[in-house]
């Protein structure tokens, strides 16, 4: 999948990526990133909300879960179970957030998971950043239901 490939699927599909003026920077097999400009997503300090943050983090996990899953033609509705997320840093300025399975975590497992059962877990991060400074960092839990349940 390309980007504008996942950045048209998102705002078809997901229409507040497109009010927040999500952009898909990068797909790579173990990550992908997206970009958000201020503007849209500004609070009354002028610098990022809290709540779009966290929403680029989520799609970003999200879209790296989408686009594996796509690819070994195993498409799934996914659906975001729970998540923490840390602000380390105000951004006052346009915002990444790239995401990536976290490391205890066991792909092979969760695709068996997946085939056997219909339904699989598993975590996903993201880290926010401003102006080249770490500024959040999420980590959230996915369910994805195969078959016919997507």
């Amino acid at each position: 999948m390309i980007p504008q490939d996942l950045e048209a699927y998102l705002h078809a599909h997901i229409p507040q990526s497109r009010a927040m003026g999500v952009t898909v920077v990068a797909i790579e097999s173990d990550s992908v990133e997206l970009a958000a400009p201020l503007a849209p997503n500004i609070n009354h300090r002028d610098t990022v909300f809290g709540g779009s943050a966290s929403a680029v983090a989520i799609l970003a996990a999200w879209s790296l879960l989408h686009v594996r899953l796509t690819a070994l033609g195993q498409p799934s509705r996914l659906v975001i179970q729970r998540n923490t997320m840390e602000y380390l840093a105000p951004m006052a300025g346009d915002f990444t957030a790239r995401s990536a399975i976290e490391p205890d975590q066991d792909w092979e497992r969760f695709m068996r998971m997946l085939s056997r059962r219909g339904v699989a877990r598993i975590s996903v991060g993201a880290v926010l950043d401003c102006k080249g400074l770490l500024s959040g960092r999420l980590s959230g839990e996915f369910v994805a239901f195969g078959g016919d349940h997507h």
